[in-house]
């Protein structure tokens, strides 16, 4: 990393940081699937929707501050399923969204946030850390991939009408 970065724990009270730190990523989003993702009059009307994200006890979030300012953010959820005649049970950790500011991208940031989903993911009882990545973007898959996580399924779609 090119300078200091303090990894917090983030708080319902960091919701409007975050909503204006998933701007750019939403904003692909939204440029690669409009019929899916919808584009927000403003960063501030995401901020109820990361504020209620937050509070959930199942959800995990950190940022990384550096230099005074928020520049980077990631949120999870932690996943457990009991198991059935078909799957076997599991705690999985899953990686709900990540931004890093792109000046700061390939710095060990983002890198740096999927590390504390990581640890926290295990001391909360874990054994797997997951996320999906949408086909268009190859960027995150990328970055997911170097972060040590490989691929396990994939989802096919065809429009009806």
């Amino acid at each position: 990393m090119t300078k200091p970065v303090q990894i917090r724990p983030a708080t319902p009270a960091d919701a409007a940081t975050l909503a204006e730190l998933n701007d750019f990523v939403h904003a692909l989003h939204v440029e690669n699937r409009p019929d899916f993702f919808r584009a927000p009059s403003s960063a501030e009307e995401l901020v109820p929707t990361f504020r209620a994200f937050l509070e959930r006890e199942d959800t995990l979030g950190f940022v990384a501050d550096s230099a005074g300012r928020a520049v980077g953010y990631v949120t999870a959820t932690v996943r457990r399923h009991p198991g059935d005649a078909l799957m076997q049970p599991r705690s999985v950790v899953f990686v709900d969204h990540i931004a890093v500011d792109p000046a700061l991208a390939r710095s060990g940031v983002g890198r740096a946030l999927v590390e504390s989903v990581r640890a926290a993911g295990k001391e909360a009882g874990c054994t797997r850390l997951m996320t999906d990545v949408w086909a268009f973007n190859e960027r995150a898959l990328a970055f997911f991939e170097a972060a040590g996580l490989s691929r396990m399924t994939y989802w096919l779609e065809q429009p009806l009408g």
